[in-house]
């Protein structure tokens, strides 16, 4: 399965969407377990780990987005492993 294309692809992007939907810092983040000072990092570009940007896709993407996220997930958890 191809890795599915996220919806931020920058520490900018994600400051620019977080500005626009009127949230601090706390708000946008505590949504998908992360602390403000742990957000903040991020928006200075630290290296967001990919279990992180697969939350933001969920919390943030358009509903269908999200929902072929999930699903593509779920399907890769149960496909066979190479070799097993």
């Amino acid at each position: 399965m191809a890795a599915p294309k996220l919806i931020f692809s920058s520490a900018e992007e994600i400051k620019a969407f977080r500005q626009k939907h009127g949230m601090n810092q706390s708000q946008f983040w505590g949504r998908v377990g992360v602390t403000q000072s742990g957000g903040s990092r991020y928006e200075s570009e630290r290296n967001i780990p990919r279990p992180v940007q697969l939350l933001l896709h969920i919390a943030y993407a358009p509903d269908a987005r999200s929902h072929r996220l999930v699903d593509d997930l779920r399907k890769w958890k149960t496909e066979p492993k190479p070799g097993a």
